[in-house]
């Protein structure tokens, strides 16, 4: 197949000849890797979307950069443990050590009804002050994570660490890098971008230029693994549409499905790998740390669902993509150690999951919206205008504040029996329930549905009320008109999602109790002798390399 490892190899031929003048490789035996104080450089990946489902389904076929990280520390059942499975607040847990109530990151967007901007949504990656803004034309900013990343905590101890953070999504880039970067990159559509007034280096202008080109030539149908033949099925989806069969074929130019591909995986990667050649990554006094947001897999199954052909294929050549990678910093000679996770599960689309013996997976009711909740209570009480506000049926949603305290009260009690009265809701509750529930102290798998709320819950941020639907149930009511599957759930197929860690020369090893995604910053912290301290994160170091030595001692 090769497709994304193609673009791979070309974006690391376009650096500059100084850019390539790195050490020569040292071979490193288990035995000298084991004695080593730190690695010289952490990766962290972020593979978006990726569910410990979809990895315990294709973990036997991997052969390439998975098949790599499976000879290290894996932990099959890593916890997003919070309810909000979105792609900012799952981001913002990885490299803070803290789950999004500390973060502040409650959601990809929350409703801010006091704000002075007439658009009252907030993007979670903006800066909303901006005039002009709104939450879909915004200037990118990392203003609302209120905590600082391992990168960031390096840096201050040590202003040799550099810290680079890329990624298709700006969230995702920024939730990792936090606020102290040296380069931060992600994808606006057209190319990679970063924040306003700063210089692109060389390798980043020649990745867009090679990236361009690709885009141009327009892509072949890809090869397909004899174990993605099974997968190859069309699901139809209402309106002569059908997903299950594609294999990525893209016409000369489209931007769009480019993104929805493992080209998209390779652009990213590729901007990594340049990025570590041109800024000599692992070669300083300090170790430094590079974040990577693959975002493909959530575009993909988003698009065609999780369980067809197409995310067969993006698993099968992100595998080979990040073989490729880590080719690359072995021939550099560098001493790195990798982490790999993912900010949020995901399920696969009702019609598929129906014919696969369950029967209760459906869309959400389209009239099932805030508004026609909203509309019921007001006219019940009535009251005049809009009481209730938020983005869908579910998740946050937000009681006027302009109306008195005894109309409030009076919305709040209405609103909360209409949700628990519908039949796709499993649970609805209150800011006051919220706040007066005690913060989960269990395995993550065990939380109940208030304490997984509450891991969420922010009080400058959070909605009055907080609806949980049913599982299996997606919130998408049309899957002809945009996206056809999604995630954001209570429930373990949005918050189970791998952990793997990998250093040349450890010992391998399988931990299939429950960790929390948390874990990992006090984690990488621990393996460069890094003390964390104020102020203390929610996660728990854990041991790595049981053969060597006590990672956490």
């Amino acid at each position: 197949m090769k497709i994304a490892a193609t673009l791979f190899a070309g974006a690391l031929a376009i650096v500059t000849p100084a850019a390539l003048a790195q050490d020569a490789p040292a071979p490193v035996t288990p035995a000298a890797q084991a004695a080593k104080a730190a690695p010289k450089l952490i990766v962290v990946i972020s593979v978006d979307q990726f569910s410990a489902d979809l990895f315990a389904e294709y973990r036997n076929h991997f052969t390439g950069g998975f098949r790599r990280l499976m000879t290290g520390a894996v932990f099959p059942s890593g916890y997003q443990s919070h309810a909000a499975t979105e792609t900012c607040p799952g981001h913002s847990t990885i490299l803070t050590g803290m789950h999004p109530a500390r973060t502040g990151i409650i959601a990809n967007s929350w409703t801010d009804l006091k704000t002075a901007r007439t658009d009252k949504v907030v993007y979670c990656a903006e800066d909303e002050s901006v005039p002009g803004s709104t939450s879909l034309a915004y200037t990118v900013s990392d203003k609302h994570l209120l905590v600082p990343t391992l990168g960031e905590r390096m840096k201050v101890a040590n202003p040799a660490t550099q810290t680079v953070s890329v990624a298709g999504k700006d969230r995702a880039a920024v939730m990792m890098g936090g606020h102290r970067v040296d380069e931060l990159w992600w994808w606006d559509g057209k190319k990679f971008a970063s924040y306003a007034g700063r210089a692109t280096p060389q390798s980043v202008a020649r990745v867009n230029a090679g990236v361009a080109d690709r885009i141009a030539a327009g892509q072949q149908p890809l090869d397909e693994p004899d174990y993605c033949i099974p997968h190859n099925r069309a699901v139809a989806i209402g309106g002569g549409k059908t997903v299950g069969t594609g294999r990525f074929e893209r016409a000369p130019g489209d931007t769009r499905n480019f993104r929805a591909s493992p080209e998209f995986d390779g652009a990213v990667f590729s901007l990594a790998a340049a990025l570590v050649q041109e800024k000599r990554l692992g070669k300083g006094a300090a170790t430094d740390i590079l974040s990577i947001g693959a975002s493909a897999t959530d575009y993909v199954g988003h698009s065609y669902g999780t369980e067809g052909n197409e995310m067969c294929l993006q698993l099968a050549a992100l595998d080979e993509t990040m073989a490729d990678f880590f080719d690359k910093l072995d021939s550099l000679g560098i001493d790195y150690e990798v982490v790999l996770t993912a900010d949020h599960g995901g399920h696969d689309l009702p019609e598929r999951n129906r014919d696969h013996a369950a029967p209760d997976a459906a869309r959400i009711d389209p009239a099932f919206t805030t508004k026609a909740v909203s509309d019921a209570v007001a006219a019940k009480l009535k009251l005049t205008g809009q009481v209730l506000f938020g983005d869908s049926g579910a998740g946050d949603v937000w009681i006027d504040p302009k109306l008195t305290p005894a109309q409030r009260a009076a919305v709040l009690k209405e609103a909360l029996s209409a949700y628990r009265a519908n039949p796709q809701v499993a649970a609805a509750f209150s800011r006051a329930e919220i706040e007066a529930a005690p913060a989960a102290t269990g395995p993550a798998e065990t939380w109940s549905l208030i304490e997984r709320a509450k891991a969420s819950f922010h009080p400058l941020r959070s909605g009055d009320i907080v609806v949980a639907l049913k599982p299996r149930i997606t919130p998408i009511a049309d899957p002809t008109k945009g996206y056809v599957a999604t995630h954001g759930s209570f429930w373990d197929y949005d918050r189970r999602v791998p952990i793997l860690f990998w250093r040349k020369g450890m010992t391998g090893f399988e931990q299939p109790l429950a960790v929390e995604t948390v874990d990992i910053a006090p984690t990488l912290a621990a393996t460069i002798g890094f003390k964390l301290g104020a102020p203390q994160v929610d996660g728990r170091c854990l041991d790595l390399d049981p053969g060597v030595a006590d990672t956490c001692r």
